[in-house]
């Protein structure tokens, strides 16, 4: 029997290299992605892994960027504190110029419309373009401009893409793998500022220290509340038929994770929830699946 499902891929910085380990232990018990949608980080992962890339060949692209030469700006950017020069590079090598019918497999990015105020699910154009729309934190990162919008990260309104997913394949599981932390643990933030290696560490330190960074902290910690009250309300709403939550708090945004160390923390996930796994892919939930949303 073939245990096929869709896949949501929340945001979460570096806290997504999670998604990794969790496309290799579905892989290895017998699972087949047969579509995926992704947010912010989660973007990242399913625009490479619908491209082709296996799981071991994702850990080792991530493994050999050089965090520090990611956030360059460009020319002509929108305002942000950090550009996404080094990143527009590291896409464009790996996924070139393929559009979404390119794709392996169906593909959806979700962004948002800072000036229209609504959600944009992304499946067509470049990919590239789709996947810097997506991971554009405002604030932190520029808008990026697609089709004559301006375009932020689409966690703002959708941490975890559930609609999106269902929407590419309605007969299937959607399998939600979210990055947030629980709204009942304690709140742990770091300026997400990564400063390059020259800089003394008594510096680092005074500016970790000063005004600015203080007011910016409670300026982040806020926006983590909300984003995890958003979460806790959509997957609600949204209703996923598996969430998947690794064990990912205290990695900050842009931290240089230990990515093998935290894709393995995506593979314990997957084990956590492995009854309810085998369950909804089961033929007679999948049946009553089929049913319920009146296909075929």
């Amino acid at each position: 029997m073939k245990r096929e499902i869709t896949l949501a891929l929340g945001g979460g910085g570096a806290k997504g290299n999670a998604h990794i380990g969790v496309l290799r232990r579905l892989e290895r018990e017998g699972f087949i992605v047969r579509a995926v949608a992704g947010t912010s980080f989660g973007g990242i992962v399913a625009a490479l892994y619908a491209a082709g890339l296996t799981p071991d060949e994702i850990e080792a692209r991530f493994c050999m960027v050089d965090q520090s030469k990611l956030y360059g700006r460009m020319p002509g950017e929108n305002p942000a504190l950090l550009g996404l020069a080094g990143a527009r590079k590291f896409l464009e090598e790996v996924l070139g110029g393929r559009t979404f019918a390119d794709l392996k497999m169906p593909c959806a990015l979700t962004a948002v419309d800072v000036d229209g105020a609504q959600e944009v699910i992304l499946r067509e154009g470049t990919v590239v373009d789709a996947v810097l729309a997506t991971i554009a934190l405002p604030g932190i990162f520029p808008p990026h401009s697609l089709g004559g919008r301006r375009l932020v990260d689409g966690g703002v309104l959708d941490p975890v893409p559930v609609t999106a997913a269902r929407m590419l394949m309605p007969h299937l599981p959607v399998i939600a793998v979210t990055l947030t932390e629980r709204v009942e643990e304690p709140v742990h933030m770091k300026l997400p500022l990564p400063l390059p290696p020259y800089i003394p560490a008594p510096l680092v330190t005074r500016l970790a220290h000063s005004r600015f960074a203080q007011a910016f902290d409670i300026f982040l910690r806020s926006v983590d509340i909300s984003t995890r009250l958003m979460t806790e309300l959509r997957l609600k709403v949204d209703r996923p038929d598996v969430i998947i939550h690794p064990a990912v708090s205290g990695i900050g945004l842009l931290d240089q994770a230990d990515v093998p160390r935290v894709a393995r923390l995506g593979e314990r996930a997957v084990d956590e929830v492995m009854p309810k796994l085998l369950r909804v892919t089961g033929w007679p939930n999948r049946l009553r699946l089929r049913l319920r949303r009146g296909v075929a």
